[in-house]
């Protein structure tokens, strides 16, 4: 991190560095051969991923961006493979700084999308911990069904997450997340919750 930055209002760490690595880390991953089988270690991340489900659900929405670290990613691709956040069309690409207006904005009572604010229930179910050759990460697959109420409707929203966890000293710390829905590239009625 850069001496004296605030990522919260400035977003100086997203550089084309930040992006090769980003692509990098989220590309070929999922190999059984890198799985974690320390079932003390699967828990610790299966809780972690839970708690961001739980926090979300419950609108605690501060507490969840305090599972985030300083310099992080939040992106849902609107294409099938993932692509490249550089040059295709995503669905969402956040930085910390959008993640921080976003929180802001929700808070306000003026998101119009979020007014009033959706009703969710999360559900999160296959967690995968997978070592990437570092002692301070781990990618952690989580497949999700999101059940939305606003307006008098119900919606569903299913995908796959890939979390990129890093520890900085005691803690583990969401250092990007990706959110990959199953639709992702059909028209998707404004996902204005924070998936």
């Amino acid at each position: 991190m850069t001496t004296g930055a605030d990522p919260s209002r400035y977003s100086y760490y997203v550089t084309d560095a930040f992006y090769r690595e980003l692509i990098a880390d989220f590309r070929d991953w999922q190999d059984a051969a890198r799985e974690v089988s320390d079932a003390g270690e699967r828990d610790l991340f299966r809780r972690l991923v839970e708690r961001e489900a739980r926090l979300l659900d419950g609108l605690r929405y501060q507490d969840w961006l305090a599972l985030y670290a300083p310099e992080c990613a939040y992106w849902a691709p609107a294409t099938p493979d993932m692509g490249d956040p550089r040059t295709q069309v995503a669905v969402t690409f956040d930085d910390r700084r959008r993640l921080e207006d976003r929180i802001y904005r929700l808070r306000t009572g003026y998101a119009w999308s979020q007014a009033p604010a959706s009703r969710t229930s999360r559900l999160v179910s296959n967690v995968e911990v997978f070592d990437c050759g570092r002692d301070d990460q781990r990618m952690v697959r989580s497949n999700f069904l999101i059940s939305e109420f606003w307006d008098g409707e119900i919606r569903m929203l299913a995908g796959w997450t890939g979390h990129r966890f890093r520890r900085t000293g005691a803690e583990w710390l969401i250092s990007a997340k990706q959110i990959n829905l199953i639709n992702c590239d059909q028209a998707i009625r404004n996902p204005s919750i924070v998936l």
